[in-house]
């Protein structure tokens, strides 16, 4: 297979979540379908899988992935209307979490048969990722053991906080779903559930450990420079069509 290290870069706004997990879906399975044929295409006739990076953030909405426990919802269907919030069951890894308007969502669909086989290596780039936006803003954060996503006091653990949730899906070394960066989020949204099953620590967001609003277009530039060294790739803007 031609290695392909360019990642197109598509930014979809503020999109509802179905939309942009049924989007997401879409390129996933190109790209596997694009797999398959190559394993059996004569040689020279391979094609290269593309790769693809979205960007977004989604109205209020809460997802629980396939290990969690619905019972980590903490209000019904009523409370969820009157929050203007939706809930979806979906096929990521990892328990309940929330998305909403302020927060920096982002979803690379990868071919890591481009870069390297490795899952777990995989996330910890998507969290040193975030570590290092965080530290241009002047915080630092870090890994708690067992716990995926990026904390800050994950150290001396007085008061942990998590910024940055994650949960992948992977098949075929090709990956979707991605993480959530708080960055103007509103938290009260999370007192809905406890956040990816975990009772005894808090939530964060960049504008809460500041003190200020920070324009998102700021900190995805900079997590986009991140992301780019880390997986020594090319990242390509594209453009989005909403009518797919």
């Amino acid at each position: 297979m031609l290695q392909n290290k360019e990642i197109q870069f598509q930014h979809l706004g503020l999109i509802d979540y179905k939309e942009a997990w049924d989007y997401q879906g879409k390129l996933f399975t190109e790209i596997l379908e694009l797999k398959a044929y190559n394993r059996t295409a004569p040689e020279g006739e391979q094609k290269t899988t593309p790769n693809y990076l979205l960007f977004c953030s989604h109205p209020h909405v809460y997802t629980l992935g396939k290990s969690g426990y619905e019972d980590n919802l903490l209000i019904n269907e009523e409370g969820l209307k009157a929050k203007g919030a939706t809930f979806y069951k979906i096929n990521r890894g990892g328990d309940i979490t929330y998305h909403g308007p302020g927060q920096i969502v982002g979803y690379p669909i990868l071919d890591l048969d481009h870069f390297f086989t490795d899952i777990h290596k995989y996330l910890r780039f998507l969290e040193e990722a975030v570590i290092l936006t965080l530290q241009d803003y002047g915080i630092a954060s870090g890994r708690i053991a067992g716990l995926t996503g990026v904390w800050l006091d994950h150290e001396a653990q007085l008061n942990p906080r998590k910024i940055c949730a994650m949960g992948v899906k992977c098949s075929r070394w090709v990956t979707m779903h991605g993480f959530a960066f708080n960055i103007n989020t509103n938290l009260d949204y999370f007192s809905n559930i406890v956040p990816c099953g975990i009772s005894d620590k808090k939530v964060t967001s960049l504008a809460q450990e500041l003190g200020r609003e920070i324009p998102l277009a700021e900190v995805e530039e900079k997590l986009l420079m991140h992301l780019a060294h880390l997986f020594d790739a090319a990242i390509v803007t594209a453009t989005h069509e909403k009518r797919h």
